[in-house]
């Protein structure tokens, strides 16, 4: 990773440094887990639904504590967050590693989300904070690498280390690096900005909790039941319920100045289209993350090593070209870049909606290589561009919104997706369709879908444009809109 020195200060490059290697290594552990659900379930005797509360409870806690560090980063110095993050991040690592049972390796896993959850915003923060906004492409290509390169390698890497050793080795690998990265930082790590006292809204926090985590969890559940199961169904109500009242009470506590999560945000047209554009990419990635392992172990007979090696490469892709796509965005802006990366992200969908259970290898590796590619071109443009036009009091809300909304958008993919493959594979089933034919049905329907999301993706990126910065300190008052 390297980093702009015309653009940053000693001290600057330093921080962002280490927050950039501790964020890849708390967001690698979180798909680290997913190729060890089947070793999991018989060393611990538990079936595959409780065994998937592993993930799923990971999900959820980035969910609820996502909204709450747009708070905690204007309260809190920068040592103090990154210090908070990290120590409950290595905590929850070695409960894991030493868990005696399931429940305890749950409640592990749920420490280990509540480090997770704050750091991206916190490396997002602070670049905003510290990079002048002409470097500050190349700076967010190294955030594209984080993102998109450590979930990629996760399943690799635990696929390596659970064909000799046990699921604990999989903590007991990360543990020392996360337990280096904190020391490096408690000995290292300089404060950026200056902390704000501000009050915390009690009421704001179980409702947010609510209304996110009751979102994510229903829509993770939604390929097993549909809304007709009280398990979607009731938790989807109460999340709808509970956003709702904590949107009307963030634009209500933002008169005062101290809403949890500043929804003033939304009030910069750059910003919301980066919002949409995100979402709908993180729909379509996540969404082809679970369909393509689906197809290549249940359809093609691929180990889950084989299935991790065969997208690593599509991962290391999007981390090469992030930083040289950074580096083209502070030259030419984001529209000559996503523009053509979100073509790419949706032909690819459309072909892969025409995979079937013959389809060379070969192709497949090619077509995510593209998708890869075409994210890569994507993310960091979007990623800069939405961030950008805010005031500097808006920063860590702004990147706590996009975090949040990753979470959900990402939730809501795999379950349309999914639910579509499966409903899709179902009908043919009962048509009289072979078992096999039926699954390439569902898959292809699936994939078609989120190549027509794609779709939305290509006219929000015609409107997408480079704005100037606002300034202000955080007692001026925000504009109405932000071109």
């Amino acid at each position: 990773m390297s980093l702009p020195t015309e653009s940053l200060s000693a001290q600057g490059r330093a921080v962002i440094l280490i927050l950039l290697i501790a964020t890849f290594v708390v967001i690698l552990n979180e798909t680290i887990m997913n190729v060890a659900l089947p070793r999991l379930m018989v060393d611990l005797k538990v079936t595959a639904s409780t065994a998937q509360w592993l993930s799923t409870a990971f999900m959820l806690t980035m969910a609820v504590v996502i909204p709450v560090t747009g708070f905690l980063l204007q309260r809190l110095s920068t040592r103090t967050v990154f210090l908070t993050a990290m120590t409950l991040f290595c905590v929850g690592t070695g409960l894991a590693a030493i868990s005696p049972g399931f429940v305890p390796l749950l409640l592990a896993r749920i420490v280990q989300a509540s480090g997770t959850a704050i750091m991206l915003p916190l490396l997002i923060t602070t670049v905003l904070t510290v990079v002048s906004e002409r470097g500050r492409g190349a700076v967010m290509g190294n955030i594209s690498i984080v993102i998109s390169v450590a979930p990629a390698i996760g399943p690799t890497i635990s696929g390596l280390i659970l064909q000799t050793f046990s699921w604990r080795a999989m903590f007991l690998f990360v543990l020392p690096i996360a337990l280096g990265m904190l020391a490096y930082g408690a000995r290292t790590l300089q404060n950026v900005g200056t902390p704000r006292r501000l009050s915390l809204d009690v009421l704001s926090v179980p409702l947010s909790a609510l209304g996110f985590g009751g979102l994510v969890y229903a829509l993770s559940r939604f390929g097993e039941g549909g809304l007709s199961d009280p398990s979607v169904s009731v938790p989807l109500l109460v999340g709808a319920a509970a956003l709702t009242a904590f949107l009307w009470r963030q634009t209500h506590l933002s008169r005062t100045g101290e809403p949890l999560l500043d929804l003033r945000a939304f009030r910069f047209p750059v910003f919301t289209l980066g919002v949409g554009l995100m979402v709908i990419a993180m729909m379509a990635l996540f969404g082809g993350l679970i369909l393509l392992p689906l197809y290549l172990q249940n359809l093609r007979g691929l180990s889950t090593l084989q299935t991790g090696l065969l997208l690593l490469p599509g991962g290391l892709v999007m981390g090469l070209c992030a930083p040289a796509v950074g580096r083209l965005y502070d030259r030419v802006g984001p529209r000559p870049l996503v523009v053509p990366g979100s073509l790419l992200m949706t032909t690819v969908l459309f072909g892969l909606g025409r995979i079937d259970a013959g389809t060379p290898i070969w192709a497949l590796l090619a077509l995510h290589l593209t998708l890869s590619g075409g994210l890569a071109l994507l993310f960091t443009p979007v990623f800069t561009s939405a961030l950008s036009p805010l005031p500097p009091q808006l920063y860590s809300h702004g990147s706590a919104i996009l975090s949040t909304l990753q979470q959900v958008a990402g939730a809501a993919g795999v379950a349309l997706l999914v639910t579509l493959m499966a409903g899709r594979a179902a009908q043919l089933s009962a048509q009289g369709s072979a078992p096999l034919a039926a699954q390439v049905g569902g898959l292809q329907l699936a994939f078609t879908v989120s190549g027509a999301i794609g779709a939305l993706a290509v006219v929000l990126a015609l409107f997408l444009k480079r704005t100037a910065q606002q300034q202000g300190s955080s007692s001026d008052p925000l504009p109405q809109h932000g071109d």
